[in-house]
Order: structure tokens, then C-alpha cells, then sequence
């Protein structure tokens, strides 16, 4: 089994799947290349970062043109660096 480890300051993300088919409310098929890119991802590994804020398993968000986007071993996978993190997504009870 491979994995990939990140190095320096780098962290990896797990991007969800967007590879459902999108219509319009009129029946027009959205193909992949029109749709807006989510930047939200899940980190699955990161390089030595001292005091980072987030942690493997934290969902994150991060800045729209960061990074590089690849697949591997048929996941979808986009690697950033940790100053390109916007916010850590958490979930809270509503009131």
C-alpha cells in the first residue's frame, strides 16, 4: 500500500467527489468544467507545522487558486500550503 506523507509546510486534502450529474431547474445538464470548484476539503496529512490550528481529520477551508489538484489511487487529492488554509470548518448546534 501507498501513501502520500506531505513535507515542510504543506498539508493534503481530500476532495470530495463532484462527479454527480447537475441539472438546471429547466433539464440543462451542467458539465464538469461549468460548475464552481468547492474549496473545502478534508486533511488527511500534513507536513511539519508547529502550533498548527487543524488537525488529520479536520475539514478546512481554503483559497480558491491554491495548490495543486491530482489523482491518486483514484481518490481526488489537492496538496496547499498551510498559509493558504482560510478557516476550519466545525459544526455547531443551532440555537
Amino acid at each position: 500500500m501507498r501513501e502520500l506523507q506531505p513535507i515542510n509546510q504543506n498539508v493534503l486534502l481530500e476532495l470530495a467527489d463532484s462527479k454527480t450529474e447537475q441539472k438546471t431547474a429547466s433539464g440543462i445538464i451542467i458539465p464538469d468544467s461549468a460548475k464552481e470548484k468547492e474549496n473545502v476539503g478534508k486533511v488527511v496529512g500534513m507536513g511539519t507545522i508547529e502550533n498548527a490550528e487543524i488537525a488529520v481529520g479536520d475539514k478546512v477551508l481554503y483559497k480558491e487558486f491554491s495548490g495543486s489538484t491530482f489523482e491518486f489511487e483514484g481518490k481526488n487529492f489537492q496538496m496547499i500550503q498551510y498559509a493558504d488554509i482560510l478557516a476550519k470548518v466545525v459544526e455547531t448546534e443551532a440555537i
